[in-house]
């Protein structure tokens, strides 16, 4: 009688290899995606860098982001500002969607006004005073219509008293624009 010894090991050999071949296209899936998703999240934010309340930072890169609007703030902060946003919010306000999706992310630079010292009635930036911004995340920040908001001096945030005026401004006065003031200029 045969033996079936020989043809157990190689079954054995078979379900071992099949199953290494398995893990090893599993891995190579799953590993890039993971590391694109690590590296999507960015580096970890120092928080006291973080506005209070909220936990917002300044975004990096946001100096690159494409203008939605300027503006020009009267006395007495005299001021030019403009709001830049990333893709989500370019997209959003392209779109003439509202609400803003989650991930919209709009950032306020402001600075000092200042005449021109080369044309008398022109009015250029002198010192930068804030950079504020809004982040939409419909479930962290759902007690304040779904943004987070900071508000930075030199790179830092204010403080906590400042932060808690932000939503009552804009629950009180761009409701109806998913409290946004901000509008895409022509």
């Amino acid at each position: 009688m045969p033996s079936i010894e020989p043809e157990k090991n190689e079954r054995s050999y078979v379900t071992v290899i099949t199953l290494a071949v398995l893990l090893l296209v599993v891995l190579l899936t799953c590993v890039p995606y993971l590391v694109s998703i690590a590296l999507a999240e960015g580096p970890a934010q120092n928080t006291a860098d973080a506005s209070p309340i909220f936990g917002v930072t300044i975004p990096p890169g946001y100096k690159q982001w494409e203008l939605i609007a300027p503006a020009e703030e009267a006395a007495p902060l005299d001021e030019l500002r403009t709001v830049v946003g990333n893709q989500t919010a370019i997209d959003a306000y392209q779109a003439g969607k509202l609400p803003f999706p989650d991930g919209t992310i709009l950032v306020k630079r402001a600075w000092k006004r200042k005449q021109s010292p080369e044309f008398a009635s022109a009015t250029i930036p002198g010192a930068a005073t804030t950079v504020q911004v809004m982040v939409k995340d419909s479930k962290k920040y759902a007690a304040t219509g779904g943004w987070g908001f900071g508000r930075f001096i030199n790179g830092k945030p204010v403080d906590e008293a400042q932060h808690r005026t932000c939503w009552g401004c804009h629950e009180a006065r761009a409701k109806s624009r998913d409290y946004v003031f901000t509008r895409l200029a022509p």
